[in-house]
């Protein structure tokens, strides 16, 4: 069932949608916003890490149908609805539920007086490690008189996402349905990889003799043995190798992990090494590798 901050929450207005938005033009804006602020690109900005939640929550209840439906009929019944309380004081949507709960005996009470309604929901926050967060997870929340209830988190869940689990709410009052149990899951950062959409990323350290000579190189993998990936002879730094079904598996696919290269320099050079790489230098083509950068800002 919808959650009492559903009326203050504008869904559409956060991804800049309109509310007949087809499923592929909400999944293509989204992504296109995930990109943008997503964390890796924006470190240290905590408004975008707070945009990237946003957009993520929102898009956790549009793209699911039901969701979505539930969550219209929310904000239409709710969203700028006022009602006249005894006395001819006007009441807010603030007392939505309220309303409908004297009127019907209970939240969602619209088959009748009296009749059937829904338990209601129950919140709940947990924080998983990120391997989990790929992986899925089971957790166990205790609520105080009822029994634990074993909440399955799914593979490829992303950091801020809400999941909804219908009918692990509190029970009905009289005989109907159970509520639901939503939990905000916050996921602990990698200190190796991290998240693009169904990829992972790592960065990989490479010798500038295997930059230049190339390589085969070990790249780790997420929970499992590493993998050996080919660098190509001449690689320039921050080049991104792919390594083909090794990121999330989940309901929208397989990602894979993306490797970026990054070229160490030495920390101590011996000057029998240094004499060796001037004289590597010298037979290189004279060159100049920032002219096109001057050429472009207009320097030259």
């Amino acid at each position: 069932m919808a959650s009492q901050d559903w009326l203050e929450k504008d869904f559409y207005k956060v991804l800049g949608v309109a509310k007949d938005v087809s499923e592929a033009e909400l999944k293509k804006v989204y992504r296109k916003l995930a990109r943008k602020y997503h964390p890796d690109s924006n470190s240290g900005d905590a408004k975008a890490e707070a945009k990237f939640k946003e957009i993520s929550e929102a898009y956790s209840v549009l793209s699911d149908k039901d969701t979505r439906r539930e969550y219209d009929q929310f904000r239409a019944m709710g969203g700028g609805a006022r009602f006249t309380a005894p006395g001819g004081q006007g009441q807010s949507s603030q007392g939505f539920e309220d309303v409908f709960a004297n009127l019907f005996g209970g939240r969602g009470g619209f088959g009748g007086f009296g009749g059937p309604v829904p338990g209601s929901d129950l919140s709940a926050s947990t924080s998983i490690p990120f391997i989990d967060s790929v992986n899925g997870t089971t957790i166990k929340l205790e609520y105080q008189g009822m029994a634990p209830i074993n909440a399955k988190i799914p593979a490829g869940v992303l950091d801020g996402q809400k999941i909804k689990l219908r009918g692990k709410g509190q029970p009905s009052p009289n005989g109907g349905p159970n509520g639901d149990l939503i939990i905000t899951v916050t996921v602990k950062p990698h200190p190796v990889f991290s998240r693009d959409g169904n990829n992972l990323r790592v960065t990989v350290p490479i010798t500038f003799a295997e930059a230049v000579l190339g390589a085969t190189i070990s790249v780790p993998t997420l929970g499992g043995d590493p993998v050996k990936l080919k660098v190509s002879p001449n690689t320039p730094n921050g080049r991104v190798l792919k390594v083909k079904g090794k990121g999330v598996s989940s309901a929208k696919g397989v990602g894979n992990l993306l490797a970026k290269v990054e070229i160490v320099v030495p920390a101590h050079v011996s000057d029998k090494a240094a004499k060796a790489l001037q004289e590597f230098d010298d037979l290189l083509p004279k060159e100049d590798p920032r002219q096109d950068l001057l050429n472009r800002a207009g320097l030259l």
